[in-house]
């Protein structure tokens, strides 16, 4: 049975349906499946075992806000190196992922979609159900796929704690 809320998120200055429990710190990460920018499938954890994932779900990347933090986030990708891996997933379809990452120089941050089946959104309870989006959110797993960070903005154009995000992947880092 789907977890349906309201009273969390307004859209437009209505409320809005979220599918999904929010997710806390100590949980197992649930393992979710979308698509990349060639329709590949990709299991987000399974496909990015050993590493820490920094994962951050985005109403659209064609928007101000998502824009800022996906190039932000892809910037300091380099810095926390190779055993990190940072995943954006919005509902935008592949082909207009692909349009904006070339546009953007995307090139260290993964760009996923959850546009066919939403089960990212469902299972980290960011999908809206009214216009099926994804509410703005970080979390961060750590290499045994437990969440060691979680924050839901709490309206759409709100920017994550990049500071936050960043420092909790830092420890998560030196866990082993």
């Amino acid at each position: 049975m789907k977890i349906e809320r309201t009273g969390l998120l307004k859209f437009k200055g209505q409320d809005v349906t979220v599918i999904g429990p929010d997710l806390t710190p100590g949980v197992p990460a649930p393992d979710f499946t979308v698509h990349t920018l060639d329709w590949s499938l990709f299991r987000g954890l399974a496909d990015t075992a050993g590493k820490v994932r920094i994962i951050a779900a985005v109403p659209s990347l064609d928007t101000e806000v998502c824009d800022r933090e996906t190039r932000h986030f892809n910037q300091e990708a380099a810095a926390l190196g190779g055993d990190v891996a940072i995943l954006v997933i919005s509902t935008d379809l592949p082909f207009a992922q692909k349009r904006w990452c070339g546009a953007a120089g995307i090139d260290r941050v993964v760009t996923l979609s959850d546009h066919l089946t939403g089960e990212f959104g469902e299972k980290y309870g960011c999908l809206i159900k009214e216009i099926r989006i994804l509410r703005r959110a970080v979390f961060v797993v750590d290499r045994n796929d437990l969440i060691t960070y979680a924050a839901y903005m709490p309206a759409l154009g709100v920017e994550p704690d990049y500071e936050a995000v960043l420092e909790a992947a830092r420890v998560a880092l030196r866990k082993e």
